[in-house]
């Protein structure tokens, strides 16, 4: 009997840790940086996560790609950049994946005529609005996103 209250008790205490970690992680995840663009990035992303994708949208009830990172770059950059994700592809100038920094365009072809982008927030995060988890942060590695990578741009001085 005493075996099941301690097994018991410490299940309890593991599965209470584990869904604390989760919501840190989704919620108020903090970088662990120094680079004012991250954190800036960061507060943005703090501001719009969980905004559900809506085609053409630009406000919290909804927004696309494009709007997402249109919005971002006039609020924290003050630059302005086109409205569609076939316009902005064609703003600042192309790089290399592999030199991708903080506050650099991704893009992607995710069919024969759409394009997806999002903006690098740390490393090979990016912050993006996807359709299943509205705005969200994933990263260049997954396997999706990796077989989608179009290009890099940068738009940034």
């Amino acid at each position: 009997m005493l075996r099941l209250v301690i097994v018991l008790s410490l299940l309890l205490a593991l599965t209470a840790c584990s869904t604390k970690q989760k919501n840190i992680k989704k919620e108020s995840y903090k970088p662990q940086t120094n680079n004012a663009i991250t954190n800036a990035l960061y507060l943005e992303y703090q501001k719009w996560y969980g905004t559900p994708h809506k085609l053409g949208g630009i406000t919290k009830d909804g927004l696309d790609c494009s709007s997402l990172i249109q919005i971002i770059y006039r609020d924290t950059f003050n630059i302005k950049l086109p409205r569609t994700t076939k316009e902005q592809a064609k703003v600042g100038y192309l790089i290399s994946k592999k030199s991708t920094i903080v506050g650099d365009l991704v893009f992607f072809k995710i069919g024969y005529n759409s394009r997806h982008a999002g903006i690098i927030i740390e490393g090979d995060k990016f912050i993006h609005t996807s359709q299943k988890n509205g705005v969200s942060i994933s990263n260049l590695n997954n396997p999706y996103w990796k077989s989608k990578y179009w290009q890099s741009r940068r738009v940034l001085p």
